[in-house]
């Protein structure tokens, strides 16, 4: 287990141990770090992989507080998950992020890159799938933010938050971690290529692509669920 790694379970397990309410503030950086006993850069990292699972959200202001980020209108997710399912979530998906990856490819900075850079190195080498979901999920927010369309990233946010309460019945068995050979993990560096590269087409179609095997996948496990 690398550095960053042992300082995201340690904050994992400080949050569980103290049980605190579902709408704290943590402490401040400079506490947690003196508590966890981990430096600046490890707890920033813990606390980006904590959010991108829908654990904490930050605010400018009042620090970070536990649970997913509200996204305005955010009232009735309950009653959508209850109206949806899988699949047109899915559909939404496709109809939504291949824009943003367009538009990341126009307005994406330097920082924005590598961001999606460190998620990207950091999905090949996870030990468990949650936490190659946690950077999946990172990865695909982070394209979203470099998009720099905030109505464009309350709609992604919301439709997380669906697809959070939508579940499959039945999963499937799954290995340990994701195999070499994943091809998430191949269809991520070529959206974030085509987007360091500018290539506008080329991003929107490489998102496309990914999200549609996304889509073959889960459907052929609800259908055999």
């Amino acid at each position: 287990m690398d550095e960053g790694q042992g300082a995201l379970t340690q904050l994992e397990a400080h949050l569980a141990q103290n049980r605190l309410p579902e709408i704290a503030r943590l402490p401040s950086g400079r506490a947690l770090r003196e508590t966890l006993r981990v430096t600046r850069g490890e707890r920033r990292k813990s606390l980006a992989v904590l959010e991108a699972e829908g654990a904490v959200w930050r605010r400018v202001g009042k620090g970070t507080l536990l649970g997913a980020r509200p996204v305005q209108g955010l009232s009735t997710v309950g009653g959508s998950a209850d109206l949806t399912n899988p699949r047109e979530v899915m559909r939404a998906r496709l109809l939504l992020e291949p824009v943003l990856a367009g538009e990341a490819a126009l307005n994406a900075t330097g920082s924005d890159l590598d961001e999606m850079e460190l998620c990207v190195v950091a999905a090949r080498r996870v030990e468990t799938w949650r936490h190659y979901e946690n950077w999946d999920n990172r990865l695909h927010r982070a394209v979203a933010e470099a998009a720099g369309n905030a109505a464009l990233l309350a709609l992604l946010d919301l439709l997380n938050a669906v697809r959070r309460a939508v579940v499959w019945g039945r999963q499937g068995s799954k290995p340990e971690r994701p195999s070499e050979d994943h091809h998430s993990l191949a269809d991520h560096e070529a959206v974030v290529a085509a987007i360091r590269e500018r290539d506008v087409v080329g991003a929107a179609e490489a998102m496309r692509a990914h999200l549609g095997k996304v889509e073959r996948n889960l459907i052929a496990v609800g259908s055999a669920a």
